[in-house]
């Protein structure tokens, strides 16, 4: 599946009480545990592309510490690690990001890093990935972008996407985790401000588009074109 822009006020407007796709399909395939990833494609971001997660949404900047749970950072850790294997990266080395400014100077500018994110990242260590920090955001997205990291989980949606819009505007996709589909959709906006101008780039949505495709081919469940030919005359 792959999704045009969706413009979030006019969903609220239509009565819809989700802000977005992420939590739009994610209910509609009853989905428990589900992430948005922006994902700067293997032509970009060689070999394997790069991946950051987002633990929250589409929610406001106050609202975020209250959100955050040992549970939630978690699964999006182990989420991103998954999809990284599912595209070719036998062992991904995954950044976490830290909330608070310089990863909260030992709880001087907040204790989140220590009780939150440090122990999901113990437990993510455990069972058998290789996740770091949690780490200062600004300094680990550019390790990240530098090809020291495979995948990043920020804590907001900002955090996240401020810096790999910078890098790949218009080749950066947007991919839900944790569906039983495959959904991608172009990283950028609505842009109704320059509609029917004849100005707009398709580039974004060919992105996702050979994103959604390369990951159908990648399925670990996929059965080849033959087989899926064979039950269809049975």
């Amino acid at each position: 599946l792959v999704t045009a822009p969706l413009n979030k006020a006019a969903l609220a407007a239509a009565g819809v009480d989700v802000p977005g796709h992420t939590e739009l399909l994610a209910r509609a395939c009853h989905s428990d545990s589900v992430a948005m990833m922006l994902y700067l494609p293997p032509a970009i971001s060689p070999p394997h592309g790069l991946g950051v997660a987002h633990v929250t949404l589409h929610t406001s900047i106050a609202s975020v510490p209250g959100l955050l749970s040992t549970g939630s950072i978690l699964e999006r850790i182990d989420l991103i690690d998954g999809f990284l294997r599912q595209v070719g990266c036998p062992a991904p080395r995954i950044g976490i990001c830290a909330l608070n400014p310089h990863a909260g100077e030992d709880g001087l500018f907040g204790d989140e890093e220590q009780t939150l994110i440090a122990p999901a990242i113990e437990k993510a260590i455990a069972g058998g990935i290789n996740a770091r920090g949690p780490l200062p955001a600004d300094a680990l997205l550019r390790r990240a972008v530098r090809g020291e990291f495979d995948g990043v989980v920020a804590m907001y949606h900002d955090q996240g996407h401020i810096a790999l819009k910078l890098v790949g505007f218009d080749s950066a996709v947007n991919i839900t985790l944790g569906l039983p589909i495959i959904r991608t959709s172009p990283s950028h906006g609505t842009a109704f401000d320059i509609a029917w101008q004849g100005t707009a780039d398709p580039d974004g949505m060919l992105a996702a588009i050979d994103t959604a495709i390369r990951l159908c081919q990648n399925r670990p469940d996929r059965q080849p074109a033959s087989q899926q030919l064979q039950k269809q005359e049975d």
